[in-house]
């Protein structure tokens, strides 16, 4: 049976574990077989790496009744640690900072040193120690970027022979033959990219494919099938005995993705199932639907998880049905609880029964109405632009007759969207710790409450200067 993980990408706005209790059983319903569980800064690392550790990372305990949760439900757990590029949360650490590619840069693991290869196995023990009965572990490896270009790369790419492409699979061999000879019984995954440019006599002779599974990722609305459908044939005559698919059910239409495009996300599980259609059933392990929350660790925060449900379930139940009809999308709103699903425009605020579902609600009013009524006041309201401009404004200048048509208008909508705002900050507390609410708060609510904040100010003041 085709295996389907749901990504649950913890390095931005990680869920409470009381959340995920109450996820995961509709995770399975809706045709979920596993969780891929990239930690990133929430696991709990100790002795050395309990620096990588953010305030908010779960305990052991957490973890385990978390793993106990996904068992009882009949869910596997492949953990996902990065173990290359994409390690800014190891290598912005001053005491890690030694064993960066690129001396500035935090994205990619010198691939030269001993101790690099030292800490990635340090930091899979760890992890492993808390799992039970594992199948996979995926390194990541993924956007490797600028590597070859730190100094010992250099002179190691001056030999004859060597080439970035040696370089990257010495590093990956290295990992995965670490995590082969400590867990002989756990198979690796890595992210592809980094080796779909590569020739089949530079994959065959690097030893790798006899070592782990590709995931092949693609997360856009048109992926090329006929080009996937060469690349496994590919992988397979390299040596590579299985493949996984990458799709995404939400954090790849932008950094700052707000609302979730269940359309987009539909057609690229769609475009998927062809793949899998005429590739050999044999050659298939299995498909990861990926959820970033951060296309990297510095970057903003995309689609809250609540806020992804729904495009989570019409994707889930795509795969599951091997497309998506009629009576497919009625099995997703009976499951949601949801009686109006839409999938090619943005949801209109009616609550589900979902968890998080309130916080779907509201964030999307937020997100449809916030900005654009504080525009209305503020740059097309004709008593705001014609008798209280920021020249008005700043020498507190005010006509009283404005004052009657300007202040009303303004105290009513700036205290309607504070209402709103506290019963986000209310949904989300079960749902997210502190840090995530206050982020999301700073990014999306605050820049346009503020605007409506100081417009309510300077009436008050201009008021009291005229008296």
């Amino acid at each position: 049976m085709w295996r389907r993980l749901v990504h649950l990408d913890l390095k931005g706005a990680a869920p409470r574990p009381e959340y995920l209790e109450q996820v995961l059983p509709l995770l399975r319903a809706l045709g979920a077989t596993g969780l891929l569980l990239e930690y990133e800064d929430t696991f709990p690392y100790t002795g050395p790496l309990e620096l990588l550790q953010a305030p908010h990372a779960y305990s052991p305990e957490e973890l385990q009744a978390l793993l106990s949760w996904a068992r009882a439900q009949g869910l596997d757990v492949v953990p996902l640690v990065q173990s290359f590029g994409h390690m800014e949360f190891v290598l912005k650490h001053r005491q890690f900072a030694h064993l960066r590619e690129v001396k500035e840069l935090p994205n990619a693991l010198n691939p030269h040193k001993e101790e690099s290869l030292a800490l990635v196995k340090a930091m899979i023990d760890q992890v492993m120690a808390l799992h039970e009965d594992l199948q996979w572990f995926h390194i990541g490896c993924d956007e490797v970027y600028y590597l070859g270009e730190g100094e010992e790369s250099k002179q190691w790419l001056q030999q004859q022979n060597n080439t970035p492409e040696k370089l990257c699979l010495s590093h990956i061999k290295a990992v995965a033959t670490c995590l082969a000879w400590s867990y002989p019984m756990v198979t690796p995954i890595v992210w592809d990219d980094m080796l779909r440019g590569m020739s089949e006599e530079t994959l065959a002779e690097s030893g790798v494919p006899q070592l782990v599974q590709p995931m092949i990722w693609d997360y856009t609305t048109d992926i090329n099938v006929e080009g996937k459908v060469q690349l496994i044939e590919k992988y397979r005559r390299c040596g590579f005995s299985k493949v996984w698919f990458a799709s995404a059910f939400k954090g790849a239409t932008g950094a700052n993705q707000c609302l979730t495009l269940t359309g987009h996300h539909l057609r690229n599980q769609l475009e998927w199932l062809q793949v899998a259609q005429r590739s050999p059933a044999d050659v298939l392990e299995g498909i990861a639907l990926t959820g970033w929350q951060r296309y990297d660790h510095f970057a903003v925060l995309c689609e809250l998880l609540p806020v992804a449900i729904p495009s989570l379930a019409v994707c889930l139940q795509a795969l599951k049905n091997g497309g998506f009809s009629e009576k497919v999308k009625e099995n997703v709103e009976n499951l949601l609880g949801m009686p109006n699903l839409e999938i090619e425009t943005f949801m209109s605020p009616s609550l589900g029964t979902f968890p998080g579902s309130n916080v779907l609600t509201l964030v999307t009013q937020i997100s449809f109405h916030l900005k654009s009524s504080v525009d209305e006041l503020l740059e097309r309201n004709r008593y705001c632009t014609g008798w209280f401009s920021p020249y008005h404004r700043k020498r507190k200048i005010i006509h009283p007759i404005i004052v009657h048509h300007l202040q009303p208008d303004a105290v009513r909508l700036f205290s309607k969207w504070n209402a709103v705002v506290q019963d986000l900050q209310a949904a989300m507390e079960p749902v997210f710790h502190r840090c995530a609410i206050e982020e999301w708060m700073e990014e999306n609510v605050q820049p346009h409450l503020q605007r409506l904040q100081e417009v309510v100010d300077d009436l008050d003041e201009a008021i009291r200067a005229q008296n």
